[in-house]
């Protein structure tokens, strides 16, 4: 069993900072792809940030310059800095972690954490 365990949420003003991290427990797994997600009430949820086992990064355009995602594999844990935060930048977060069994890969979701941030 794996388990994913969110921290960092909260609330901030327009222009602050937050770093949100997911921490992966278990046994007998590995990990290749992390990434974080966002969902605003309404709409569906979307892609923010994603790193490979191999450190390369994508973000979606609305955040580029502004969020840092990062890994630490001796941690199994995932890192967003989210720093110039919008209004538009409130959602629940949740990560996401493709975790590999021999020759099977399963995703595993956060319990998500709520960010909110006012004008």
């Amino acid at each position: 069993q794996v388990q994913l365990v969110e921290s960092g949420g909260g609330l901030v003003q327009a222009g602050g900072s937050l770093r949100l991290s997911c921490a992966a427990s278990g046994r007998g797994f590995s990990i290749n792809a992390m990434g974080w997600y966002r969902q605003a009430p309404g709409k569906q949820r979307e892609l923010v940030a994603g790193i490979t086992n191999g450190g390369m990064t994508n973000y979606r355009n609305s955040v580029k310059g502004r969020f840092t995602i990062s890994r630490d594999n001796a941690k199994n844990t995932v890192y967003l800095q989210m720093n110039s935060l919008k209004p538009e930048d409130t959602a629940v977060y949740y990560c996401n972690v493709v975790i590999e069994r021999g020759a099977l890969a399963s995703d595993y979701w956060g319990q998500g954490t709520q960010v909110t941030v006012s004008s």
